[in-house]
């Protein structure tokens, strides 16, 4: 099992910047995948971003490409997401999520940090 937490979120105005981060311990030998994703009000959790853990390959939806950078630090078991020119749709909860090779679904979550955009 893997133990992920996440860390960074806060109030920001439009136009800033927010770094979360999300360190993992137990069986990270076991990573593949880490991932972002967020939770507005009323809405669905969507994945926004992605790393292959070993090989540094990225992911990103279309609603944050070009803004949100995702990068990791394997010596620290650590997964980052850089959120610039935040936008007050971006206010929700951010979960980050690891996935075992082979796996299907991301089967260890975060708890979620919040993450709120003024207009």
């Amino acid at each position: 099992q893997v133990q992920l937490v996440e860390s960074g979120g806060g109030l920001v105005q439009a136009g800033g910047s927010l770094r979360l981060s999300c360190a993992a311990s137990g069986r990270t030998f076991s990573i593949y995948v880490m991932a972002w994703f967020r939770q507005a009000p009323g809405k669905e959790r969507d994945g926004i971003a992605a790393i292959d853990w070993n090989g540094g390959t990225t992911w990103y939806a279309d609603s944050v490409k070009g803004r949100f950078t995702i990068s990791r630090d394997n010596a620290k078991n650590t997964v980052y997401l850089q959120m610039n020119s935040l936008k007050p749709e971006d206010t929700a909860v951010y979960y980050c999520a690891s996935r075992e090779l082979g796996a299907v679904e991301y089967d260890s979550w975060g708890q979620g940090t919040q993450g709120t955009v003024s207009s």
